[in-house]
């Protein structure tokens, strides 16, 4: 599933080609990617179509658009979008058939000839795509709502608004309006799994299942330590470690295992080079040179160092 750093490097290649255009055409191929959308396609239509695009919004993995009316002013929407497990938003030209993916050595390609679910034709003739092939991304609009906090909505945001639907979507570790101390003392009053609490969206967000194993990596904490077990300094350390790994995979473009993720351009990450642990089943440490394993916990694979995480952090204030 696309993280924090895959979302954002797709926010980034939306805005230069996005900011200022209008839609013209929205067009649906498939109705399961607008499955959020009250209303249906016709609502959908509705929202859209001669809105222009005045931002590219995100937090955590959530993104969004913002909308204006012909005369500038803000319709007090935002249209929403997804990209669970395997969603992409690529950039074509009206007209032109999206190019099949190549098949990758790690896995399988999204193909955008049988996986295109819908398209946002723009006035410069441009068009965005949405191609998922596992279909639990999506579109849809949500009025906008003003941020608990009062502070930026999220990374591109011009204000404090952000759509209802993702209100209640903590602010991710690259926001500098986040309160750190404060999310590692939420992370402490917890009886669940650290790892568990980093992939709760409601208490820091844009974390999943590769940046938590590899931030717990580098804080020498196992995923299953209760949050009540960690000191303040421990839990610091930990999402210190979660930013500092997410801006390391930023920098080259997010973590690619196959073409299932990609950017706007259809190119790839380039972070799976660098990973420590996560996927490293079986090699040494880089650390202590003990061998990595994985673990099935609550349903996702945990790799970790069993010498450097041995065992939980004890119970301290």
């Amino acid at each position: 599933m696309p993280e924090l750093p895959e979302v954002e490097v797709v926010r980034r290649g939306l805005a230069p080609l996005t900011i200022g255009r209008t839609v013209t055409d929205v067009e649906l191929l498939d109705a399961r990617i607008i499955r959020r959308q009250t209303g249906g396609a016709d609502r959908l239509r509705a929202a859209l179509l001669g809105t222009t695009l005045t931002a590219v919004v995100r937090r955590g993995k959530f993104l969004w658009w913002r909308l204006a009316d012909e005369d500038g002013t803000d319709t007090g929407e935002a249209l929403m979008g997804h990209l669970g497990m395997s969603g992409q938003l690529r950039i074509g030209t009206e007209g032109a058939v999206p190019a099949a993916g190549s098949a990758s050595s790690e896995g399988p390609a999204s193909d955008p000839l049988r996986h295109r679910r819908l398209s946002l034709h723009l006035d410069d003739a441009s068009r965005v795509d949405l191609i998922d092939q596992r279909l639990f991304g999506g579109l849809w609009t949500s009025p906008l709502v003003v941020a608990a906090d009062g502070a930026l909505a999220g990374t591109g945001s011009p204000d404090a608004l952000l759509p209802e639907g993702a209100s209640h979507i903590a602010r991710d570790l690259l926001d500098p309006a986040l309160d750190l101390a404060v999310a590692a003392r939420a992370l402490r009053t917890r009886r669940s799994a650290v790892k568990t609490l980093l992939l709760n969206q409601e208490i820091v967000s844009g974390i999943g299942n590769i940046y938590a194993d590899e931030a717990l990596w580098a804080a020498r904490t196992r995923f299953d330590t209760p949050g009540i077990a960690l000191s303040q300094r421990k839990a610091l350390e930990i999402l210190r470690a979660a930013r500092e790994v997410m801006e390391r995979a930023l920098a080259v473009g997010g973590t690619s295992f196959d073409a299932l993720y990609v950017n706007v351009e259809g190119r790839s990450g380039y972070f799976a080079r660098s990973l420590t642990v996560y996927g490293q089943e079986g090699r040494a440490c880089p650390r202590c040179g003990a061998t990595i394993r994985r673990e099935m916990f609550q349903n996702r694979s945990s790799h970790f160092c069993p010498r450097c995480q041995r065992t939980r952090a004890p119970l301290t204030s």
